[in-house]
């Protein structure tokens, strides 16, 4: 069964937030995604604030910038709020927006090599080993969790580039795909993550959430066009307006393409984001 979550858009006030996430919780959303984009919220505050107000769904941040942080951080703020909420709690970390990084003073110049050593060192941290290790980007000299998670945390990672999603498949336990991914991208990037994994020798599942931009209610596909136009996306087939049978049907393409999960992104100027809470649980009693 395809998991259905909704999205809180950055653009959004922070005060607007819990009021929202118990929205979605009282509607039956399955996921909440909240992002970490700069310079607007922090992820990992918006997360945990969600998960204290609410009481049964998960909440994930697509995503966490490696650059901006650094393994030994993302790894306490992981295992505390899997502690303090187990299982609910849905990490994913990810190359971030290179301009951003470059506004920040932290850009890599090698963007592949910085999330692979995060990613290496971030499950063995969460895993309850001690690491040392001196990369490229990450050194750690004899470090290891007081608290490490009760129970293995899945870790998602952001990936869109074939390079990206093979090192995604090969040490993530899921894959955030970002708006923009039509159905036959999916297919194509699970090809790839498919790839990494079997150089890796994995077997285990790999979760794939596609962020699907979708607009409902009055003047609905006038504003997903101007978040195509906004975005730049281009072709067809990358979001889906109208009631709620009709952005179902859409969403099953995906579905039927390997998501296991598909949160749905609203448009910036949503005449009612509360209303589209109800809409993403409503579209996902449709799907399943």
């Amino acid at each position: 069964m395809t998991r259905t979550g909704a999205i809180f858009l950055p653009a959004w006030a922070p005060e607007t937030l819990l009021p929202l996430a118990r929205a979605a919780d009282e509607a039956g959303v399955d996921e909440l995604w909240v992002w970490e984009d700069c310079f607007q919220q922090s992820g990992v505050a918006a997360a945990s604030a969600c998960l204290a107000a609410t009481t049964r769904i998960d909440v994930g941040i697509g995503l966490m910038p490696a650059p901006l942080r650094t393994v030994a951080l993302t790894a306490m703020e992981i295992a505390t709020l899997q502690r303090l909420f187990p299982g609910r709690f849905r990490p994913g970390i990810g190359h971030g927006v290179q301009s951003w990084m470059g506004q920040a003073g932290v850009r890599a110049a090698s963007p592949l090599t910085l999330l692979d050593e995060q990613l290496t060192a971030l499950r063995a941290l969460l895993d309850g080993q001690r690491v040392s290790t001196r990369g490229r980007y990450v050194h750690l000299d004899d470090v290891a969790l007081d608290w490490p998670p009760l129970q293995r945390v899945p870790v998602l990672a952001g990936a869109e580039g074939p390079r990206s999603l093979q090192l995604s498949g090969a040490l993530a336990d899921g894959t955030l795909l970002p708006a923009g991914t039509t159905v036959d991208r999916l297919r194509a990037a699970r090809e790839q993550i498919d790839i990494g994994r079997e150089r890796a020798g994995r077997t285990d599942h790999h979760d794939v959430t596609v962020f699907v931009p979708v607009a409902t209610g009055p003047g609905a596909q006038q504003r997903l066009d101007a978040c195509q136009a906004r975005w730049g996306f281009d072709g067809p087939g990358w979001g889906a307006a109208g009631d709620a049978e009709q952005v179902a049907q859409a969403l099953r393409g995906w579905a039927g393409a390997g998501a296991d999960a598909v949160a749905l992104q609203p448009t910036d100027d949503d005449p009612d984001p509360a209303s589209f809470m109800a809409f993403a649980a409503e579209v996902g009693l449709l799907l399943s």
